[in-house]
């Protein structure tokens, strides 16, 4: 039991800093580049909506 708890709470750890790294990280592009963040962020919605319309037209 001692030890899977250890375990469990190195995994928690290990996400908790791989959270925190990925934050930073999206940040720091978010700032760099907020046009082409934009720019992305629209082309996947636009995609996904039509992706949206092809599936509910299979029904």
């Amino acid at each position: 039991m001692k030890n899977s708890v250890g375990n469990f709470m190195k995994g928690m750890g290990m996400g908790v800093a791989l959270g925190c790294t990925a934050g930073v990280v999206g940040t720091c592009m978010m700032k760099k580049s907020k046009k082409g963040l934009k720019r992305n962020a629209g082309k996947a919605l636009h995609s996904f909506s039509d992706l949206l319309e092809n599936v509910t037209d299979m029904f």
